[in-house]
């Protein structure tokens, strides 16, 4: 299970707008971690670099 799972998966929304704002804060903050998002791309096999 990845990182930001393990943060929603902890939470317990009411109902699809709390879900939907949650998940809005979640991102935002995973935005300002390069390294994060470095190692989520490399998870899915994609090429990061120019040819």
């Amino acid at each position: 299970m990845g990182a930001l799972e393990k943060i929603l998966g902890n939470l317990a929304p009411c109902g699809i707008d709390d879900l939907a704002g949650l998940v809005r804060t979640r991102l935002k903050r995973v935005q300002y971690r390069p390294d994060l998002l470095d190692g989520f791309i490399a998870e899915t096999g994609l090429i990061t670099t120019s040819p």
